[in-house]
């Protein structure tokens, strides 16, 4: 039978089977032997050991469309990452790491702005216009007052997505609203700290529908680049796209270099400062990394 691993703990796989039902696996040791380990988001075969008690053996790994290495899973269709817009406030060059460490592994993302009740609308038209032209739909939705999920759920429909973002954002109250099954612990906001207890402790992918996985992941709040130039900085960021080529200098980076259009484009309000202003401090972050 096949299926799709949906957690691993203790040295068991749980498999949805194709049947849907649930399935506690074991892995062969050719898997050890072979240095093979079976990673959530998985399409497995796998051998039914026990009807009754839903046991079984995990017993092939079919080919990965690809994998991510924090947290490791695989076979991931597209990424919602969540941010607040209010109560923690976001942190925007956080969002922009994550949109260049998914594009590296050409996995599409929905940007998903959380808590827009609790913000001004100039606060979520900022936002709205900083992105614009980023690449990825911007999504503006509540948990607390359920606005927003029936412009997401038609997007997550036959997709496993992973969705990320730092604590306190509201990521495990919105996983509760879109599915009907394993309810995850919500935790504040610290007051004093202004940032979200970590609540998720694992990962492991819910079962929103028919061939629609949610892969909730722990908050994270720093994100470094890696496997970066600084010099093809500028291909992550695709509102730079219809400026290149026509700088003064072939394959100008948009930083000192005179006569650029980019930093033109800028001043003339064609591009967002926010985003402009997080690339030279990335750039300048992955110039000083590839001294040492």
């Amino acid at each position: 039978m096949r299926g799709k691993i949906l957690k691993g703990i203790g040295g068991f796989y749980y498999v949805h089977g194709e049947d849907g039902e649930l399935y506690a696996c074991r892995a062969k040791g050719i898997f050890r032997k072979e240095n093979i380990k079976p990673l959530v988001g998985d399409n497995v075969e796998i051998s039914v050991l026990d009807e009754k008690d839903r046991e079984g053996s995990l017993v092939k790994i079919l080919p990965r469309k690809n994998q991510i290495y924090r947290p490791a899973a695989a076979n991931i269709d597209q990424a919602a990452v969540i941010f607040a817009a209010a109560s923690p406030r976001p942190n925007l060059n956080l969002l922009d790491r994550f949109l260049i460490t998914m594009e590296q592994q050409k996995i599409p993302v929905l940007i998903c702005i959380n808590k827009s009740d609790l913000a001004k609308e100039e606060e979520l038209e900022r936002i709205g216009e900083i992105y614009q032209n980023c690449g990825s739909r911007v999504l503006f939705l509540s948990a607390a007052e359920n606005r927003g999920t029936e412009e997401l759920r038609p997007l997550l429909e036959g997709k496993t997505t992973i969705v990320a973002g730092p604590s306190g954002v509201g990521k495990s109250s919105l996983t509760n609203l879109l599915q009907t099954g394993v309810k995850m612990e919500v935790g504040e906001v610290s007051r004093k700290i202004d940032r979200g207890r970590h609540t998720t402790r694992h990962t492991q992918l819910l079962t929103l529908g028919k061939n629609t996985y949610f892969l909730d992941t722990p908050g994270f709040s720093s994100l470094y680049l890696k496997g970066i130039d600084y010099e093809d900085l500028k291909g992550y960021f695709p509102e730079f796209l219809p400026y290149e080529g026509s700088c003064r200098f072939q394959g100008c980076l948009h930083l000192k270099e005179p006569d650029c259009r980019v930093k033109q484009a800028v001043a003339e309000g064609k591009l967002h400062p926010s985003r402009y202003e997080s690339y030279v401090m990335l750039a300048e972050e992955l110039r000083e990394q590839k001294k040492y």
